[in-house]
């Protein structure tokens, strides 16, 4: 049998961090060429964008991208949190004010912690006690679910290896191992010493390596997920060379969940040349500055709408609903709708709706009796 083909065969059954060269990573520069170049463009573009931009819509924006970094990222590991909590807590911590602050829970304001250190505190070295405390961060009662974990440490395997299933119980299919506990000092020393060390190297090209590497290795008994992405846009704050924050990977990798789980597994089954890896994670990135563009549109609409209407006396109940209708309602907005959605009767909510068709906010779309439906009026 051709050597080569048993060696396929053996690398086939291994997971990556199993093989000789071990994290030694290779890529096809030339291949990758293109698509970097593209990623750095979008990266200066967003950023001039920004900077040409007031210092309203640069707050709104930067508040836009944090609760979508925070919200998505959380959801791609099945953890809903609510928005509004999560863009409350990230305004208080940067000192941004808006009308309709709530107050934000435990678990919310940890994540945000999390996120923020990585952002804001970019220059600073990543450790193994910064690491913890994102760990704890994320998770105050010590438990996962209903689950007790290992928190602010490197797991230590008590329960069995380190393993990514999926499957009814008995017939789970296993996705991947992560390394043995025993390794993970080694492997963490590594890790950060690369990760801090000064190199010839891409920032976004780093950006990529570290996400892979580190959700490889895969430290803790949860949560490795989201604070992989919160390395990641550490990284690409210093790549950015900013802590400000005007596109999320994190939202476009929930867009992309399916074959973002499919592209690591093939990876972490394959060999130790990533380029595969690295061409899906610049294409990612890509599509999110991509995405932030619409976000920076519609946040100049925002902002050009309230200078309109910065005279307009509006309650509580319209200003949420009309904060509504500037991101992204859902559907058409009738009596009903406004009703549920701030809690009030139909008759308030139909007076509301009126006094803002009295200041030019709202119009009536065609139609009528039970289909009366209005639109917000943009220019």
């Amino acid at each position: 049998m051709n050597k080569s083909y048993i060696n396929r065969i053996f690398t086939a059954n291994m997971y990556i961090h199993k093989l000789k060269a071990w994290p030694n990573f290779t890529w096809d520069d030339k291949v990758l060429a293109e698509k970097l170049g593209r990623v750095n463009y979008g990266m200066g573009m967003v950023m001039g964008q920004m900077n040409a931009a007031g210092f309203k819509q640069k707050e709104e924006a930067l508040l836009k991208t944090l609760t979508l970094d925070v919200t998505k990222s959380s959801a791609i590991e099945g953890e809903m949190l609510n928005a509004e909590q999560v863009r409350s807590s990230i305004a208080r911590r940067l000192g941004i004010e808006f009308a309709g602050m709530v107050t934000s829970d435990r678990r919310t304001d940890g994540v945000v912690e999390m996120m923020l250190d990585a952002t804001q505190n970019f220059n600073l070295p990543l450790t193994a006690d910064r690491l913890y405390g994102w760990h704890s961060a994320l998770f105050p009662s010590g438990k996962s679910s209903l689950h007790n974990i290992t928190v602010g440490k490197w797991r230590n395997d008590e329960t069995g290896p380190m393993q990514v299933v999926s499957g009814p119980l008995g017939r789970e299919k296993v996705h991947y191992q992560a390394p043995d506990a025993k390794y993970l000092p080694d492997e963490m020393t590594a890790f950060l010493n690369w990760f801090n060390d000064e190199q010839p190297l891409n920032p976004v090209m780093k950006a990529g390596v570290a996400h892979l590497w580190f959700v490889t290795i895969h430290p803790f008994d949860d949560g490795n997920g989201r604070i992989t992405r919160a390395i990641t846009d550490m990284q690409l704050a210093r790549a950015d060379r900013s802590s400000q924050r005007f596109y999320s990977m994190s939202a476009q990798i929930e867009k992309e969940r399916n074959s973002y789980y499919d592209i690591l597994e093939q990876t972490q089954k394959g060999t130790l040349d990533i380029t595969g890896w690295l061409i899906w994670f610049f294409d990612c990135l890509g599509w999110s500055m991509d995405n932030t563009m619409d976000v920076l549109e519609k946040v100049s609409l925002r902002s050009d709408f309230w200078d309109r209407h910065r005279d307009a006396a509006l309650n509580s109940r319209q200003k949420k609903m009309v904060d509504n209708l500037l991101d992204d309602f859902y559907g058409t907005l009738n009596v009903s709708k406004w009703a549920k959605i701030t809690k009030s009767s139909t008759d308030t909510a139909l007076r509301d709706i009126r006094d803002l068709m009295g200041k030019g906010i709202l119009a009536q779309n065609e139609g009528g009796g039970r289909n009366t439906s209005y639109s917000i009026i943009l220019t």
